[in-house]
């Protein structure tokens, strides 16, 4: 620290002399302050000009990556193919995947034009959707498909783009997890796409690289996406990665401004989604080949289904569902059309109506081969009537009635012959089953039949394979179905109405049996092996591999039972070979077994049942405001 050396007390002199200094201290720091100032410009200038130099660089190496990238693209074996072979690749990967379109459109520019050339590439539209999104998504694809290529249109319209699906009521019951994927069993609702990625990350700037196999070599393929260069018809973001090859991989939906606005404004635009949107699809209907549209529970714009009629001479599938049943008027389109109506629908083979207004008179509901109902809970159709609806279509494969409150019949209920008939499903009211005594199915395979108990099953199941010529049942369901969906047992009771199980010694190819709401320890013993006890001499259902339980509580030793069946049928062999041979019968090994919300078996009986079993799955038994807990052995 530097110290001045003035006399002490300071004299005259010497505060004279310090303040003399102290002036020229003043005026050499201004002096510094400035040449330190001028150093810091000099550098600052220096930087800048660095600086400057340093962007003009990374413009002009951004300008050459971008060449690079561009010429790559140019020398890359794709360039080299033929625009026919391209689009043969396209149409090869438009059969594996149906949104590839949205995919191949945004690879680069040479690809976008050939997509948006090839209107057959957007001829199936697999959408799901909220009414909040915009509807213009469905006009772009359309428009993209041009005019004269059939259309296989698929929309499901849920009420909340992010529901999961699961009903928010006090009570639930849990459905097997298989139920929805396995086509014969009907549990209730419908099947949904698997779930939407909605976001996609856009392509790197340098491009893309895709590493295909070409005659057997593989090929690095280096593709410019398209960033500037974009149609006017482009709104929203950049299409899904192709690594998600899914048909219901889709496209994000349109940006919708909607979803800023006041929440009054945002509802009156969503009630217009379901106009604008059948406005572009009804425009379309000689194109259709299959439509469908399924939707979770009524939406503000409904009435826009009201517009589907007219001709579709090429439509051979149709499926208009509902998840919940709601209460409608009487619509004038399609399914309710007059019998005098005359309508273009000669190729229609598939129709499927889930509570959604129709007529039994409808020449819709004519000559088809695959025929589903379910009426809703306001509908009164009488038992003749709805026989009527079966005689008009003799050469039905698979029929499914569900109505909950038919009336009696007005005329009497005549015979109904269908030869070709293999799967069979009534559900809802009691009156179904004397629909069943009206028929006679010689070529019957599957049998599901959710009625309402007032009489033995095993009478209707009985009489009808007798008059039928006893065809080769392989499927039988009882009340499986009917216990489960939140509206469950609102509109009759549930239960499989099973006085004795003795029916099923006629059912000697019968493969797989679920049951539901039944006692279960008379189930169990007729599936046993012989004995004294059920009053067999031979085994019952030999050919049975899958037995499904649903609600069937047992009683004292139900579970001790249950194991003695299954270790006559499934002997310690491992896992190979059929059952206990008596009387010179061994049935075929159980591979499958279910039991839910029957009886808590305890994880000792269920680890023993998996040695014994391929697959195992059970519940305990349920309580209101409790859904139970699910064990799953492999």
């Amino acid at each position: 620290m530097y110290s001045l050396d003035y006399p002490e007390p300071p004299t005259e002199a010497a505060i004279a002399h310090a303040r003399a200094q102290l002036v020229s201290y003043g005026h050499d720091a201004k002096a510094l302050e400035r040449q330190l100032q001028d150093a810091r410009d000099a550098l600052a200038r220096i930087v800048d000009e660095r600086q400057c130099t340093i962007r003009e660089m990374e413009r002009e190496l951004a300008a050459l990556e971008d060449k690079l990238a561009h010429a790559k693209a140019y020398v890359s074996p794709f360039k080299r193919l033929p625009h026919e072979l391209l689009r043969h690749i396209f149409t090869y990967v438009f059969e594996d995947s149906a949104t590839s379109a949205w995919i191949l459109s945004a690879v680069c520019m040479l690809w976008r034009r050939l997509a948006l050339s090839m209107p057959k590439l957007w001829s199936k539209i697999r959408l799901v959707t909220s009414h909040a999104s915009s509807a213009e998504t469905i006009r772009l694809w359309l428009e993209r498909s041009g005019r004269t290529v059939p259309l296989d249109i698929e929309i499901v319209l849920r009420s909340h783009p992010t529901a999961d699906g699961l009903s928010r009521r006090r009570y639930l019951s849990l459905p097997p997890p298989h139920a929805a994927g396995d086509p014969w069993v009907t549990g209730g609702g419908w099947t949904t796409p698997p779930p939407l990625l909605h976001t996609a990350a856009a392509p790197a700037a340098g491009g893309t690289a895709l590493h295909l196999q070409i005659g057997g070599a593989h090929q690095s393929v280096h593709m410019v996406p398209v960033q500037a260069v974009v149609p006017a018809d482009t709104v929203g973001p950049v299409p899904p990665s192709p690594s998600h090859t899914s048909e219901w991989d889709m496209p994000p939906l349109l940006a919708n401004p909607e979803r800023t606005m006041p929440s009054q404004q945002r509802l009156r635009k969503n009630m217009h989604w379901g106009h604008i949107a059948f406005y572009y699809l009804v425009e379309q209907m000689p194109r259709w080949e299959r439509f469908i549209f399924k939707f979770d529970k009524q939406f503000l714009s409904i009435a826009a289904l009201k517009a589907i009629e007219g001709d579709a001479p090429l439509l051979h599938e149709f499926e208009v569902s509902c998840s919940d049943h709601a209460f409608y008027g009487d619509w004038k389109w399609l399914p309710s059309a007059p019998v005098n109506a005359n309508f273009d629908l000669g190729n229609l083979k598939t129709l499927t109506l889930q509570h959604v207004p129709f007529k039994w008179s409808s020449p819709m509901l004519r000559n088809l081969r695959n025929l589903q109902l379910r009426s809703l809970p306001t509908v009164h159709i009488a038992l003749d009537r709805i026989l009527h609806i079966v005689a008009a279509n003799p050469q039905l494969e698979s029929l499914s009635l569900h109505f909950a409150s038919p009336n009696p019949p007005v005329l009497p209920l005549m015979p109904c012959t269908l030869t070709e008939l293999k799967t069979l499903n009534l559900g809802g009211h009691y009156l179904l089953s004397n629909l069943v005594e009206s028929l006679m199915l010689p070529s019957l395979d599957t049998l599901i039949l959710d009625i309402e108990a007032r009489d033995p099953v095993e009478d209707i199941v009985s009489s009808l394979l007798t008059r039928s010529g006893n065809p080769p049942l392989t499927r039988l369901s009882l009340s499986y179905g009917s216990n489960t969906g939140p509206h469950a047992g609102f509109y009759w009771g549930s239960g499989a109405g099973v006085a004795s199980w003795h029916f099923l010694a006629e059912l000697d190819r019968l493969a797989a049996l679920q049951v539901g709401s039944a006692p279960l320890e008379p189930l169990i013993s007729a599936l046993s092996a012989p004995d004294d006890d059920n009053g067999q001499d031979r085994w019952v259902c030999p050919n049975l591999t899958t037995l499904l339980m649903r609600g069937c509580h047992a009683h004292g030793d139900g579970v001790a039972k249950l194991v003695q069946m299954v270790e006559a049928r499934n002997p310690d062999t491992g896992g190979a070979g059929v059952g206990t041979v008596i009387n010179g019968v061994a049935p075929l090994r159980l591979r499958h077994l279910e039991l839910y919300d029957c009886t808590a078996l305890g994880p000792d009986v269920t680890k023993w049942l998996k040695t014994r079993i391929d697959e195992v799955v059970c519940t305990e038994p349920t309580f209101e405001g409790y859904v139970g807990r699910l064990v799953l052995v492999h």
